[in-house]
């Protein structure tokens, strides 16, 4: 096996202003990518509405660009090693933009369906190129640190944004328009990018990896699926088989990994000083950010019962102090504080997160607000430096493959998140629901309000406010555990970044 891994570190020159206007272009897409996870929120009604869909076409229009999204992040950011990181962007900001005029003008469910999964190919292009970007243009650890604390203060409001921004275009305008508004972005950067971004790549790839690339997908994808099925519809057999077939195929993808000429994902990259713990406290981070969001969207549009445009809205006040953690992290990291203190304290602060969200009632929407700012904030601490650490450690000619194991193992940590929490929140749930209610009030809150709505007098509204007493305490169990694990979370970055970070110094 042989790996053409360059030893030699790459001079560090302080970047410009030519730069700095580069990674203002590269935030768009990165944008738009993350809010297109949520821009369906809303709009899921009016398409309904106008296509017609069935049951299974509504679930494949919302789900099948994260699942693409999700299968091809490593190939994709391998690719972009060998091809070149601009060039794969520009194709990918291409393909994007093209599929986001189809979906806006879909005439039917299957042209949406075709046209969402293109978008989530160009996604999977544009999230691992724009960071490996970040990695090649700012070889300046300081100015480094700085882009790549932008990069995921964009990406995290981005997610944050899109469900606001499909809500207030679906009002005004039509469904189509929630596509329509990634045209802008796209035509600016294909026709700046070629100026402003350089171009990089691996001197000496080797040859592509073929075979690795079904079987990346077949790791990845039955794992998503499973967990996503998990938190929706509950430990059914076929879904823990689904896991477990994508955990089988995760071991023969790492086997081949360790044993080709030319390896879809060198080996050499877990040999880094630090990557191995990044991409693992990165994913635990995933896990706590999106576990959490199982709960509160429905905490404030079903037990609070605000509409979903004002649910939405009330989602943006914890992105406040969001945008201030991982410049703070970042100004603390370079001011001489150990980056194992500031990752430990931000496991901390999003355990303090969970801690407030396991007092909440059934009528505490600020503490609910509170306890997600400060949550995320954590979150956002953690993230920025362990994709700084990540990225700082991987050698610049595989910035794009360790840009998209650390995007696949976040889309890992938030599948796990939201199926384990959201089980326990469900489990909770379901003991807690009178045995005498109708079958309905036992899956979900959704359900219950919709058959308490149908009882006449007191014994709907005493349904309600059972169900929503039984969701709320399922919150709190969850937010017990959540706050447990990243806790736990805490002390492993102490023990595993003590060494990393003594080797920075």
């Amino acid at each position: 096996m042989t790996n053409s891994t360059s030893t030699t570190p790459t001079p560090a020159v302080r970047a410009g202003r030519r730069e700095w206007t580069a990674l203002g272009v590269l935030m768009l897409p990165l944008l738009l990518v993350s809010m297109d996870v949520s821009v369906l929120y809303f709009a899921i009604p009016a398409i309904s509405a106008d296509l017609e869909p069935s049951g299974t076409q509504q679930l494949w229009i919302f789900d099948i660009y994260a699942f693409v999204l999700a299968g091809l992040l490593m190939t994709m950011g391998s690719l972009g090693d060998r091809i070149g990181r601009r060039r794969l962007l520009l194709i990918g900001a291409a393909a994007f933009g093209t599929a986001s005029l189809v979906a806006a003008y879909a005439n039917s469910a299957e042209t949406l369906i075709a046209a969402r999964a293109v978008l989530g190919i160009g996604g999977a292009t544009l999230m691992p190129s724009t960071m490996a970007l970040v990695r090649t243009m700012f070889t300046d650890p300081a100015q480094r640190a700085k882009a790549i604390g932008l990069w995921s203060g964009v990406m995290t409001a981005g997610i944050a944004l899109g469900s606001v921004l499909s809500g207030v275009l679906v009002q005004y305008f039509w469904w189509g328009s929630v596509f329509l508004v990634n045209l802008p972005a796209m035509a600016l950067l294909l026709v700046i990018g070629p100026v402003l971004l350089p171009e990089s790549k691996d001197p000496e790839p080797g040859r592509f990896d073929w075979p690795s690339v079904p079987l990346s997908m077949a790791a990845v994808l039955p794992v998503i699926y499973g967990l996503k099925e998990i938190t929706s519809r509950g430990w059914h057999p076929q879904y823990v088989v689904s896991i477990t077939l994508g955990l089988l195929f995760a071991a023969l993808f790492v086997h081949r990994q360790r044993t080709a000429a030319s390896p879809m994902i060198s080996p050499a990259l877990f040999r880094g000083h630090g990557f191995a713990p990044a991409v693992a406290l990165n994913l635990v981070s995933a896990f706590g950010m999106l576990g959490s969001a199982f709960f509160t969207t429905q905490y404030l549009q079903s037990v609070l019962d605000k509409s979903a445009m004002e649910a939405a809205l009330w989602a943006l006040l914890p992105s406040v102090p969001i945008g201030m953690a991982a410049p703070m992290a970042t100004a603390l990291v370079q001011k001489g504080v150990d980056r194992a203190h500031v990752v430990t304290a931000g496991f901390v602060v999003a355990a303090c997160g969970y801690g407030l969200l396991s007092q909440a009632g059934t009528d505490s929407m600020w503490l609910v607000l509170a306890a997600c700012g400060v949550l995320a904030s954590g979150i956002v601490m953690v993230l920025s430096q362990m994709t700084d650490l990540a990225l700082g450690s991987a050698p610049v000619e595989r910035a794009g493959a360790a840009s998209s194991l650390l995007e696949t193992g976040t889309e890992f940590g938030g599948a796990l998140g939201m199926a384990v929490l959201g089980s326990i929140g469900t489990a909770v749930y379901r003991h807690d629901i009178p045995a005498s209610a109708p079958a309905p009030a036992h899956e979900t809150l959704g359900g219950a309000l919709a058959v308490a709505g149908q009882l006449p007098g007191r014994a709907g509204d005493a349904l309600a406010l059972v169900a929503r007493e039984a969701f709320t305490d399922g919150m709190r169990a969850a937010a017990i555990a959540g706050a447990v694990l990243l806790a736990g979370a805490a002390a492993l970055a102490a023990l595993t970044l003590r060494k990393v970070t003594a080797g920075e110094e």
